[in-house]
C-alpha cells in the first residue's frame, strides 16, 4: 500500500512538471529534448506507465530531474528553478519509496 501512495505522488509530481514544461517561455535548447511537445510526450508516456503499475527502469525516470538533467535546463531557462527545486525534492522522496 505504501509503495501505491508514493507511485500517486509520483504522478502528482509529473503533472505539475508537465504544467511547468507548458509554459510558453520555457526554452528546450540544452534540455535534450527537441521541443515542448516532445517533453510532454516523454512525460506522458511515464506517466501512462505508472498508473498502469508498469514500472519504468529507476534510472529512465530519474534523469529527468538528475543536475544538468532536462527538467532542471527546462527550469534554468523558463525563470522557475525555485520551483524546480522543490519539484526535486519532492520527485527524490517518490522515487526513494517507489523503487525501495
Amino acid at each position: 500500500m505504501r509503495k501505491r501512495r508514493a507511485i500517486l505522488e509520483l504522478i502528482k509530481i509529473l503533472n505539475k512538471t508537465r504544467d511547468f514544461i507548458s509554459r510558453p517561455e520555457n526554452d528546450f535548447t540544452y534540455s535534450g529534448w527537441q521541443d515542448c511537445q516532445d517533453a510532454l510526450d516523454e512525460i506522458d508516456s511515464l506517466i501512462l506507465r505508472l498508473k498502469k503499475n508498469d514500472m519504468p527502469d529507476k534510472l529512465e525516470i530519474k534523469i529527468l530531474f538528475a543536475p544538468t538533467g532536462p527538467v532542471q535546463e527546462v527550469s534554468l531557462s523558463g525563470g522557475w528553478s525555485e520551483e524546480y527545486l522543490v519539484l526535486a525534492y519532492k520527485f527524490d522522496g517518490a522515487i526513494a519509496e517507489v523503487y525501495k
